[in-house]
């Protein structure tokens, strides 16, 4: 499924005409066609900035790790976390990716929640365990298993897919 990529025109360069507008769009079909400049910060253990309505009708901005895989956005949380309820209640949710050394280097991406997958489904339960293992190794680098689930509770995990629906990006590395 395709996605709106939006470029706002770069000031790195200097003052221009139409500056933080959008300069060009594109269509594209996988997160993996986008500029490489771009790709680098889903690539690199960026910490993403997940919006999502939470319950008091607000935008809730939570600090999360972020996976992909071709055209969707893949998150895991807890189970028994309000977000994974909020994105139950409105599957719309948006994540920004700031280069940590560049403000100015940045990615925003518009997503639709399609798919939830149980860390307990006896068919496909193994892929939200492998997903947080694999952001584990992304954001912490020690080896699997994710070593920070609750001890306190039989923490169980969902992987969420989502479709993306719209990106923009803006600036340069530096």
């Amino acid at each position: 499924m395709a996605f709106t990529w939006a470029r706002f025109k770069d000031v790195s360069a200097g003052v221009q005409a139409g500056q933080f507008s959008i300069g060009d769009r594109e269509e594209l079909a996988s997160l993996d066609q986008l500029d490489p400049i771009y790709k680098q910060l889903m690539d690199q253990p960026v910490t993403a900035v997940l919006a999502v309505m939470g319950g008091d009708g607000r935008p809730n901005l939570t600090p999360v790790w972020f996976g992909y895989e071709g055209d969707k956005v893949i998150l895991n949380f807890a189970e028994h976390r309000k977000k994974t309820a909020w994105m139950r209640r409105d599957p719309r949710i948006t994540i920004l990716l700031m280069n940590p050394a560049n403000p100015y280097h940045w990615m925003s991406i518009k997503a639709t929640v399609t798919r939830e997958v149980h860390e307990d489904d006896p068919k496909e339960g193994h892929r939200a365990t492998e997903t947080i293992d694999q952001a584990w190794v992304k954001y912490i680098g020690a080896e699997p298993p994710y070593g920070l689930r609750d001890p306190s509770i039989d923490e169980r995990r969902v992987l969420f897919e989502c479709k993306v629906d719209r990106v923009a990006t803006f600036g340069k590395p530096s």
